[in-house]
């Protein structure tokens, strides 16, 4: 009977494990705004791709891939990441000028980490950004990228969007 009871316990051990590990993945699927539009004004989230998603964001988002769609200066732009760690090639248009943008998007726990690497003509930026959910259910976007105006220490944004 003691044998029987110690391998019920054992079996719903490895059962509730499995469970955890198991465990899907948040989705951050939908269209998405701007929880405090004030702040982007503040923190320099203007949605270039350099802090944010910008005002306004709409995520797709399946097993194999997340595509975001924002508006900058009035025209859509579209970046979709891998979801296992290989390299997603996007290319963006500043100043009338294509540039490429090679990702890396992977999981850190519930929180999708980004990192991008971005070639302005033989200088190479590294821009870092996240994806998380809080507690309420809004989507937390995290971004570093370099001082572009000063040289100085990283410039950090977090901003918090609100689903629509």
């Amino acid at each position: 009977m003691r044998r029987a009871a110690a391998l019920m316990m054992t079996l719903a051990l490895v059962i509730g494990t499995v469970a955890v590990f198991a465990q899907a993945k948040p989705s951050f699927a939908g269209k998405w705004a701007l929880a405090d539009p004030a702040a982007a004004a503040a923190g320099g989230g203007r949605g270039g791709g350099f802090g944010g998603l910008g005002p306004a964001a709409t995520i797709v988002q399946d097993e194999k891939t997340i595509t975001i769609t924002r508006s900058v200066q009035g025209t859509d732009v579209k970046t979709v990441y891998n979801l296992d760690g290989s390299e997603s090639k996007n290319t963006m248009t500043m100043g009338g000028n294509a540039i490429d943008q090679v990702s890396k998007a992977k999981w850190d726990g519930n929180k999708l980490v980004v990192t991008t690497s971005i070639d302005f003509g033989g200088n190479v930026a590294e821009l870092g950004t996240s994806f998380a959910l809080d507690a309420t259910g809004n989507l937390v976007v995290e971004s570093t990228r370099p001082d572009f105006q000063g040289g100085g220490a990283p410039v950090k944004t977090s901003m918090t969007y609100k689903k629509q």
